[in-house]
């Protein structure tokens, strides 16, 4: 049953597809443009909304579709004992797309695979989680902002709903994956060099 959970996450994960797109369609590679990941805000911010839309919708349900199988197979509700196993697929989802194995392990952050997860184990999380992401990104400016914070709603979550010392433990090493990844977009908040929401949405509107 681990391994099943893994395997699932993992393949489902490395569906990068703004990497997958940008290639097929553009012929360029999504990770030597903007902040140089392959993700659904890097996507946005080099390609255009429409682009970054579509990669967002589609790295949701890759993570939503893996889940939801672990749940079919394993026959489990969100609020069980085993309920584990769901977080467990869903940090492969994110170990995936964040280490996809095909690009040399250099992918994107996981913003929208974590949403997929949130919506995946519950809709009412997911919902809360479209809202945490939403507001943080208006409010602070930055998508980088955002995504830690929706990173922190997974581990409150599941200390709140009980679910588990393990399933807790999966969130915060989810959380610290986030970090990690996110320290460049820190360090330029920090140092007033990274690109905030308001200012690539003004350099698109002027585009048009």
């Amino acid at each position: 049953m681990y391994l099943i959970a893994i395997i699932i996450g993992y393949l489902f994960g490395c569906l990068q597809w703004s990497y997958i797109l940008s290639k097929t369609f553009l012929n360029v590679d999504i990770r030597t443009l903007g902040a140089g990941n392959a993700g659904a805000s890097n996507t946005v911010i080099s390609l255009g909304w429409k682009w970054g839309v579509l990669v967002g919708i589609l790295d949701i349900l890759k993570a939503i579709i893996s889940i939801f199988i672990i749940k079919y197979l394993f026959k489990i509700s969100f609020i069980e004992e085993n309920s584990f196993f769901l977080y467990l697929n869903g940090l492969f989802v994110i170990l995936g797309h964040d280490f996809p194995f095909f690009m040399n392990f250099k992918g994107g952050k996981g913003a929208a695979s974590l949403l997929g997860i949130l919506i995946g184990l519950n809709y009412k999380l997911g919902i809360l989680g479209f809202f945490v992401i939403l507001i943080i990104t208006i409010l602070a400016n930055y998508i980088a902002l955002g995504t830690l914070g929706l990173n922190i709603l997974l581990v409150l979550s599941a200390i709140y709903l009980n679910m588990g010392l393990n399933s807790i433990i999966i969130s915060l090493i989810i959380l610290f994956i986030g970090i990690y990844l996110h320290i460049p977009n820190i360090q330029r908040i920090l140092n007033k060099t990274e690109k905030g929401l308001r200012d690539v949405l003004k350099k698109k509107a002027q585009n048009i």
